[in-house]
């Protein structure tokens, strides 16, 4: 009994800005501010070619639909309820351009083949930057 309390309430700790915080291991943990989904929106807005993506949202677990409008629709609704978000790429000089301005900005996530995946939340573990 007393060892499936321990597992159910384990917590790891984790400094950010110099203050300690306590999170389950089952929570998300917040990888992205408003800073960084701008610079990304602003980088794709300003990409010669169309640039589809979609996001998940980590209240609901909702996936939206591709779009291609980043200067209206991205930040409609602000970004704190982002999970993720995915980047289609058509060919490999895209994916290597986009690659490389998310390599600029720094961000969370992971090349995959014919897209790429910023991450605005992570349950605990390795997170690779691009």
């Amino acid at each position: 009994m007393k060892d499936d309390l321990k597992r159910e309430y384990s917590h790891e700790f984790f400094c950010f800005g110099g203050m300690r915080f306590e999170m389950r291991s089952s929570e998300l943990c917040g990888l992205m501010n408003n800073t960084k989904w701008e610079e990304i929106r602003m980088a794709m807005y300003d990409y010669p070619h169309t640039v589809r993506w979609r996001t998940k949202c980590v209240d609901n677990g909702y996936i939206s639909n591709w779009d291609a409008e980043w200067y209206y629709h991205f930040q409609l609704g602000g970004y704190t309820s982002i999970e993720w978000l995915e980047i289609k790429v058509e060919n490999s000089h895209m994916k290597s351009e986009i690659v490389n301005i998310l390599k600029n900005i720094h961000v969370p996530g992971e090349v995959l083949e014919n897209s790429i995946k910023v991450f605005g939340y992570k349950s605990n573990g390795f997170v690779d930057y691009i």
